[in-house]
């Protein structure tokens, strides 16, 4: 096909459309469409990894149409080494997350329908190369997800619905009226992502500064960034498991996605703000560490853990060097690959016990051997012991975080000590001690959630064991985005010494 990518962006919206048509009560046909769409989906994306080279930082398999030329908007599409492994990881925690929905039991067509329109709003937000293509994208994600969590939710899911969407608009208007004043000082009268990097060389570090920061709080209710974080616990609690994956997995990825091409297109302001960057990156490392310690929930506890590890993220980006920003790349991929298998698998346990409280558990390995010996393995994952993808990336930022912060970069080792801590205690309290006589029919893991949790692990252990494929993949990405800084650094020591 000429245009790849829009084929990728209609596969999942089609397939929502195909399950409009197709009759209620059959939710059998209805939940096997849907698989069927989001395995077509994750196929293709292999497919297309056949057909870029990543040897080359360029933007590939692009599409540009011309939306509106007064506006400078465009339909542009394109994806590199920044944005592919993020799509991978969606179609993948999409197909997961869809083999693990078999818990939903009423209004089955809205929930699958829902769940595919939001696979492509979400890849849209990854293939953008416009920023008002961007920006229509990342609000069309609200949409689905208010929907996901209001219909399937919890008992307190409309104040978790409305709580996620007002954190997430609020954020947004701070986006938008950045990227309108970037915008007004672009010459070539554009949204794209490489008119608007052009525009800003004209800007003072100043001006930068102020439309980074409008960026930086658009883009940290999503990562989240302390204290914009306040949605995350009560949206994690209340949503459906399979929702919960896609929320920690892929929503996250997005505000650190978003700050990495923001940080592309202002790298002075970057520059400017770098300590601020690891200073944010580090609070939400120990503080999200610290709360998740703190809870009994399991479900708030791995909320919590993910604004700890999404910490390591945000100090791998503040680093602005290579194994820093690699390190921060490749957390984003394994930290959503263990936070999906880790919200998949205490969903799984609390639809068959009805309790999230640790503290109800006890002694379970024996009644549940294939539950206890995948949820030791995501835990494994989650502290990023060796051979796992997360000790990659930790490790990568520990190096670069080295490089640029010296010795203050032990406090990411704390966090890591901090995170054992609370995983050790998970595992000892749900499979030692007494055995509970309420907890003695419970079903282990069936066939299909053994394949979809196991999935996602094996897919932790794979990038730890064999990290090359995902380095070799965001590489030049990643150099590029640095290159700039070394540009930017010379342009000011040039312009100080005139």
């Amino acid at each position: 096909m000429e245009h790849p990518l829009i084929l990728l962006l209609l596969i999942p919206a089609l397939g929502a459309c195909v399950l409009a048509l197709l009759p209620s009560e059959r939710p059998g046909l209805i939940r096997n469409a849907a698989i069927a769409v989001a395995l077509l989906t994750f196929v293709y994306t292999l497919i297309l990894t056949s057909q870029m080279n990543f040897a080359s930082a360029a933007v590939q398999l692009e599409t540009s149409v011309v939306w509106n030329k007064q506006l400078g908007t465009s339909f542009s599409l394109g994806v590199d080494g920044l944005s592919f492994p993020l799509i991978l990881l969606t179609t993948v925690l999409v197909l997961m997350a869809l083999l693990a929905s078999h818990m939903i039991t009423h209004h089955i067509k809205g929930y699958y329908l829902l769940m595919l329109l939001l696979e492509a709003a979400t890849l849209g937000v990854f293939m953008a190369q416009d920023w008002g293509l961007f920006y229509v994208f990342w609000e069309l994600v609200l949409i689905p997800l208010f929907f996901l969590i209001d219909r399937w939710g919890g008992k307190n899911r409309q104040t978790a619905a409305l709580n996620f969407v007002l954190y997430t608009m609020g954020g947004s208007i701070f986006m938008l009226l950045a990227l309108l004043v970037l915008f007004d000082a672009t010459p070539q009268h554009s949204f794209t992502f490489a008119a608007m990097a052009q525009g800003a060389k004209g800007l003072s570090t100043a001006e930068q500064v102020l439309i980074f920061s409008g960026l930086l709080i658009g883009f940290g209710v999503k990562i989240p960034l302390f204290p914009l974080h306040g949605w995350l616990p009560l949206a994690h609690v209340e949503a459906p498991s399979p929702v919960s994956i896609l929320l920690s997995g892929i929503l996250l990825k997005m505000g650190s996605y978003g700050l990495l091409r923001a940080i592309d297109g202002l790298p002075a302001a970057a520059l400017a703000l770098q300590g601020l960057l690891f200073a944010l990156g580090v609070i939400g490392l120990l503080y999200g560490g610290l709360l998740a310690w703190r809870q009994s929930d399991m479900k708030k506890m791995i909320a919590y853990s993910s604004v700890s590890h999404m910490g390591v993220v945000l100090i791998g980006i503040s680093t602005l060097n290579v194994h820093g920003m690699t390190g921060a790349v490749y957390q984003m991929v394994a930290h959503g690959l263990v936070a999906g298998a880790t919200f998949m698998l205490i969903g799984l346990l609390y639809e068959r016990t009805h309790t999230r409280d640790i503290n109800d558990y006890g002694s379970l390995i024996k009644v549940t051997p294939r539950f206890a010996f995948l949820i030791i393995l995501a835990f494994v994952g989650g502290v990023g012991l060796p051979s796992t993808a997360g000790f990659v990336a930790e490790l990568h930022v520990l190096i670069g975080g080295f490089e640029r912060w010296s010795w203050s970069i032990v406090l990411l080792s704390l966090g890591m000590l901090i995170t054992a801590t609370y995983s050790i205690r998970t595992v000892k309290q749900l499979y030692t001690g007494p055995v509970r006589l309420d907890m003695q029919q419970v079903e282990d893991l069936r066939p299909l959630e053994m394949l979809a949790a196991g999935g996602l692990i094996a897919g932790t252990f794979l990038l730890g064991f064999y990290p090359e494929p995902l380095l070799h993949m965001v590489d030049m990405s990643v150099q590029q985005l640095i290159s700039r800084f070394a540009l930017e650094t010379m342009a000011q020591v040039s312009g100080g010494s005139l």
